[in-house]
């Protein structure tokens, strides 16, 4: 097929909206519902990015989309017993596809709520059956066991958007695109992200751990298919804090290290011991658990809230315990970005949330500031020489 008809472009007003080859066929096929504009978006930029990660680091990669950035991306790393507790799989033997679908989904819930699933391997049965309890709007995947297509068929009274890659499709090098009528041009991003970009390090701690190697690159990966300006902070096989689409770096610093916080917050006995009720439904207690760790935790218990989710009322997470806790947890954290630093205030904010090993552009003319600052808390940091921004 050469060409499809969508239900709209970015919005209902939008029409008529279609996709086309301008030779060849469609690199994909759509085996269930009807893609809408940004679903194919999202499966377009989310594709890329699992197969890449697939390829940098050997392992089954996943990832959440949402309005043309992750949300969440993550590579086949066993779950510790608090994450199976903290994801709701607990007890569950994971096939590696699975793993990694279970923690890039649940890297940041209340962004992926609504989102869209790329996969870099095959969407077994174990996969759909997790994928069917989300609220999502579409998949995308080279392939799907029989029992896997039976099951997302079933999914949002059988309109769920199920697409099928074709893994051996290579694009040609040129892209174009228009804006208000003006065409642009441009090589396709094809720069190769491996451990090769970690050689440079301008800092006095020189150590990269294994670990830390393949976090940096799930970082970097993740960034090259994120909206600019953006950072992304990893740990243990998976992103935890995403920052996109800030016009300042410090900013998108901040909004992802918040979301780091947030993802180690959720690992503590005050939140995991929440007393919910049997029938809140998921979308429900993860809203619970975000506003309960957040800074507005008085809406839910300074008032009545508390009682449409939970058997009795919790204690409050006080500053000084999340403080604590995060002390305690956060350690060893990767920190990416799409440019270079221009001060080190970025470092500093990276530092509150655990940061340990930092890749970026480099090339500012205050490198000296940020390397200084990087080796105030003896981190280790690599000058990968490559832009990243994606627009």
């Amino acid at each position: 097929m050469k060409e499809l008809e969508l239900k709209y472009g970015c919005n209902p007003n939008q029409k008529p909206a279609k996709v086309y080859m301008e030779s060849g066929e469609l690199p994909f096929t759509v085996l269930n519902g009807k893609p809408g504009y940004i679903n194919l978006l999202d499966a377009m930029n989310s594709g890329q990015l699992v197969r890449e990660l697939k390829a940098a680091t050997g392992l089954p990669a996943a990832a959440s989309f949402k309005h043309v950035s992750p949300a969440g991306a993550a590579v086949a790393v066993p779950l510790s017993n608090v994450l199976e507790k903290v994801y709701f799989v607990e007890g569950a033997l994971l096939s590696p596809i699975a793993t990694a679908y279970i923690r890039a989904r649940g890297a940041d819930r209340m962004s992926s709520y609504g989102d869209f699933v790329a996969l870099s391997d095959e969407c077994d049965a174990q996969t759909a059956s997790f994928l069917k309890r989300e609220v999502s709007d579409g998949i995308i995947a080279p392939s799907y066991s029989a029992e896997a297509l039976e099951i997302l068929k079933t999914k949002r009274k059988g309109s769920y958007l199920v697409i099928q890659m074709d893994p051996d499709y290579q694009p040609a090098p040129i892209e174009t695109k228009q804006v208000f009528g003006v065409t642009f041009s441009q090589q396709r991003n094809d720069v190769k992200i491996g451990e090769e970009c970690l050689m440079d390090i301008a800092t006095q701690a020189k150590d990269f751990p294994a670990a830390a190697k393949r976090d940096l690159l799930i970082a970097l990966i993740t960034l090259k298919y994120t909206q600019s300006n953006s950072v992304c902070y990893t740990y243990d096989g998976q992103a935890i804090g995403i920052g996109a689409g800030q016009q300042s770096r410090v900013h998108c610093t901040r909004l992802a290290g918040g979301k780091a916080d947030r993802w180690f917050l959720r690992q503590s006995p005050q939140v995991l011991n929440l007393p919910f009720k049997d029938d809140v439904r998921r979308p429900d207690r993860d809203n619970a658990i975000d506003v309960y760790i957040g800074d507005e935790w008085e809406d839910l218990l300074e008032t009545d809230d508390w009682k449409r989710v939970f058997t009795e009322k919790p204690p409050v997470f006080t500053a000084e315990e999340k403080k604590a806790w995060l002390k305690k947890a956060a350690h060893d954290v990767c920190l990416g970005s799409d440019a270079f630093f221009p001060f080190g205030d970025n470092i500093e904010r990276a530092h509150k949330s655990g940061v340990q090993y930092v890749a970026q552009t480099g090339g500012s003319i205050r490198d000296d500031n940020v390397i200084e600052t990087a080796d105030k808390y003896g981190m280790t940091m690599a000058m990968t020489h490559i832009r990243l921004f994606h627009h």
